[in-house]
């Protein structure tokens, strides 16, 4: 990959330099093993540790198939879905590899003792399969990781509904924590030219999933004036909703576990903050049980910070711990829109608050290319930034793993793969000199 990085940087070769470059035969990507799935048998969530499952491989390079291309990975990011991965919940990601392998000859390439995992990149196209126009070697791109196929009739109704509709990196192999990954070209889109490598390889997933859930039509369709519960708002996800919710003209309730993650949400310009561990909410009395006068307080406090308004949208992604309470929460005739389950994906709650109030619970799936194009052309016009805490190595993405695992992290994690330090691959040093306030705040999440 070593040619690869020097045409890079140098910022000069051409579309031809880079097709006259030997593809390598294998490259640098982190995995995890099929022979150790049982490695956290016997252990809680909590003690399961990524550094033990996620191993930097040699691996060889896949086979391009049409519609595809190979990218040269400059850096990727750290998303929980990767954290799943690493200790085998809830399930291991070896069983979506194999039904992959069963679909076609080029889905088999995915069944593999291995998993590269990863599901954000920032870096350069290095080759195109057959039926590639739209594309070249030499494009900087970032790639949302949405994988359809769309060789079936949903699909082209309803992109999301897509029967071999998959998350990259995650539901199939050759992901983005690697030097070199394999995509579908329908899920790349332009690097913003003023950013870093690392800045631009962040937001992808959590920006596009956050866009769909709080902006698009087929999430909570925020609109000028509403008001949003935002759970985890100076989070991966979080920060991006913050943000979203602020230039929508919405006003973000942001619910932070600390004083510092507080503080990180006043930093992007939210006010209303709830610090839920010292308010000491206790939604659950034991493992079986909530407590609805939790809820209440809760509720309390929200319409205390408000003014006495309940909110329009809950941005929910924590899922059992929190979800009776966000039924709750919402207004009558508000949305509660979730897109994930980190503490539990069993949720419980009070149906009464639902049916009665005639609220609405929507489902939400990281989001169609128009959603994650739009989302990406946000970071690319400096209307929403990156939310990056830290860079690792690639050889230190294990600990990167770890510290979102276990909640250490603000914002995103980064990793850088080819680029050989933080700071490179700016190209309109203009537009980041206009916005080098903001993206200096955020990057100090």
């Amino acid at each position: 990959m070593q040619k690869y990085l020097e045409a890079i940087l140098s910022g000069s070769a051409t579309s031809a330099d880079y097709a006259a470059l030997d593809l390598p035969e294998k490259y640098r990507g982190l995995t995890v093993h099929a022979d150790e799935v049982d490695l956290f048998d016997g252990l809680a969530t909590a003690e399961k540790d990524p550094r033990r499952s996620l191993h930097l491989d040699d691996v060889p390079t896949p086979e391009l198939g049409p519609g595809e291309a190979l990218v040269a990975v400059m850096a990727s990011a750290i998303n929980y879905n990767t954290v799943w991965t690493s200790i085998f919940e809830p399930v291991s990601t070896f069983g979506f590899l194999a039904r992959l392998g069963r679909t076609s000859p080029l889905g088999a390439r995915h069944d593999l003792p291995y998993h590269v995992v990863g599901s954000d990149l920032s870096g350069v196209v290095i080759r195109t399969g057959a039926g590639v126009h739209a594309w070249k070697p030499g494009d900087e791109v970032v790639a949302h990781c949405l994988s359809v196929e769309l060789e079936r009739p949903e699909g082209h109704n309803y992109t999301m509904l897509d029967p071999e509709q998959r998350i990259w990196g995650f539901e199939t192999n050759f992901g983005g924590l690697a030097e070199m990954a394999l995509v579908k070209t329908n899920q790349l889109m332009p690097k913003p030219a003023h950013l870093t490598w690392e800045e631009a390889a962040s937001p992808g997933l959590v920006n596009s999933t956050a866009y769909r859930q709080l902006v698009s039509k087929n999430g909570a369709a925020l609109k000028l004036g509403d008001t949003v519960l935002i759970w985890g708002a100076s989070g991966g996800l979080g920060s991006y909703a913050t943000q979203l919710a602020l230039a929508a003209g919405a006003t973000p309730v942001c619910v932070v576990s600390s004083p510092d993650k507080a503080a990180v949400c006043r930093r992007m310009g939210a006010e209303l903050v709830i610090d839920r561990n010292a308010e000491g909410y206790r939604f659950w009395k034991d493992e079986h049980t909530q407590d609805p006068t939790e809820w209440r307080r809760f509720g309390s406090d929200i319409r205390e910070l408000t003014g006495g308004r309940d909110v329009d949208v809950v941005f929910e992604h924590p899922g059992r711990e929190t979800f009776g309470a966000s039924v709750y929460a919402a207004k009558r005739g508000g949305t509660i829109v979730t897109c994930a389950s980190t503490s539990g994906y069993m949720h419980e709650y009070d149906n009464r608050y639902l049916w009665m109030n005639l609220k609405r619970i929507v489902g939400s799936h990281f989001a169609n290319y128009s959603e994650a194009w739009a989302a990406n052309d946000l970071i690319a016009r400096g209307l929403i930034h990156p939310t990056l805490s830290r860079t690792y190595s690639l050889d230190q993405a294990g600990q990167a793993a770890f510290d979102v695992h276990r909640n250490l992290h603000q914002g995103k994690v980064g990793v850088l793969c080819l680029a050989p330090g933080v700071g490179l691959g700016v190209r309109d040093a203009v537009t980041r000199e206009h916005h080098l306030e903001a993206i200096m705040r955020f990057r100090n999440v």
